[in-house]
């Protein structure tokens, strides 16, 4: 087969959306190497270097340079037929717009549909265009993959796509959170970002949906009797804003470290994550009280550093956890109070965490990835 993927995120994203599309494509190369494989981009960065030999890129040329956008939305189908593409994959939620009309068969991976639970949260412009290109990508496409079944229940709900439509894969995480970190190790890489020697961990962007908020309000109860503090990897803006009063309020600065806003962030190994399996393995727990994910990526990375688990018990963070995690009602502080104690204390739950949550986190490797969405491609030829 030649497929092509829409490898603008691959490119030019160092996060969720860019993480996934690499992940996959090198994934897919190493895995079926009969096969071609076809980035098309709309321009080629340092962040990506695919380094196999059936991975090729596209990329516009001439006056097309000029109107990348265009180009990968529309005029890329020009392309993909001179390449004799067999299928096209959307790996971020759309694809472009016509192709069901070149005799290309097209896939679309949904990741959330978190606009349309929650349109507040987002700028009434951004909600428009994101409802209009996933429900064109969801109408039109061939197969829709979701990364959920969560997903997979909202893009029926919202947009009707019939249930026979849509296959669910769940992704990866990068491997090197699989290796595991020698005591030396992790003691250098808290000597280097200043992090203390117990603390809980929080990972993501400081959004309201994220729920940091009643982190901190369990803090202040366990202030006394619990003096672990938290670290934090993410940034926010007027959410941010609203925790750090809480903080300052109920005196708790020198409780949360903020370590996205310290001068090591700035760090190449801290913004390319290969310092984060050191600095998860050295925490004491993952909290993860997010309201609505679409997958969570931040439980399987802790899964495989042998960190235990406390999320929350709604959307899809059950599927990421399995029976590894320990679940709570997200806005319950009480059930967040009693979960960071239980975790930090109990050496037995603690052990019990770690072993399940390495054979949950086996169901998700890269290749297991790739299989079920090449599973998705052969179902269409």
């Amino acid at each position: 087969m030649r497929i092509a993927f829409d490898a603008k995120r691959a490119y030019q994203n160092t996060t969720g959306l860019g993480n996934y599309s690499r992940m996959l494509i090198k994934a897919l190369a190493a895995g079926y190497p009969q096969d071609e494989f076809y980035l098309a981009a709309p321009k080629e960065t340092d962040l990506f270097t695919p380094g196999y030999p059936n991975i090729h890129t596209i990329t516009p040329n001439g006056l097309r340079k000029n109107i990348r956008s265009l180009w990968r939305s529309n005029l890329v189908k020009a392309d993909l037929k001179e390449h004799d593409v067999d299928i096209y994959h959307g790996l971020s939620n759309e694809i472009p717009k016509g192709i069901q009309a070149t005799g290309i068969k097209s896939v679309v991976t949904i990741h959330d549909l978190i606009f349309e639970r929650y349109p507040k949260q987002y700028a009434a412009i951004d909600t428009a265009i994101y409802r209009y290109k996933f429900r064109y990508a969801a109408k039109h496409a061939d197969k829709v993959i979701a990364i959920s079944e969560q997903t997979k229940q909202d893009l029926m709900q919202y947009y009707q796509t019939p249930e026979h439509k849509i296959a669910v894969c769940y992704q990866s995480c990068d491997p090197i959170f699989e290796a595991q970190k020698d005591e030396a190790a992790i003691a250098a890489t808290k000597v280097i970002y200043g992090l203390p020697d117990k603390y809980f961990l929080y990972v993501g962007s400081v959004i309201e949906r994220k729920n940091l908020l009643t982190i901190c309000k369990a803090l202040a109860e366990l202030k006394t009797r619990l003096p672990i503090p938290l670290v934090v990897i993410g940034n926010g803006g007027k959410y941010l804003q609203q925790v750090k009063e809480y903080i300052s309020k109920q005196e708790l600065t020198d409780r949360i470290l903020f370590l996205s806003e310290q001068d090591t962030a700035q760090k190449p190994s801290f913004k390319n994550a290969a310092d984060f399996p050191a600095i998860y393995q050295g925490a004491t727990a993952l909290i993860y009280p997010s309201i609505y994910e679409g997958f969570g990526i931040p439980i399987l990375e802790a899964l495989w550093s042998r960190l235990p688990v406390i999320t929350s018990n709604l959307s899809c963070l059950p599927e990421t956890g399995g029976d590894a995690a320990y679940y709570i009602n997200p806005i319950s502080v009480p059930d967040m109070v009693k979960a960071m104690e239980q975790v930090a204390t109990d050496d037995a739950l603690r052990t019990e965490m770690i072993n399940k949550g390495l054979i949950h986190a086996a169901k998700f490797t890269p290749a297991q990835h790739a299989a079920s969405v090449m599973k998705v491609y052969q179902s269409l030829l």
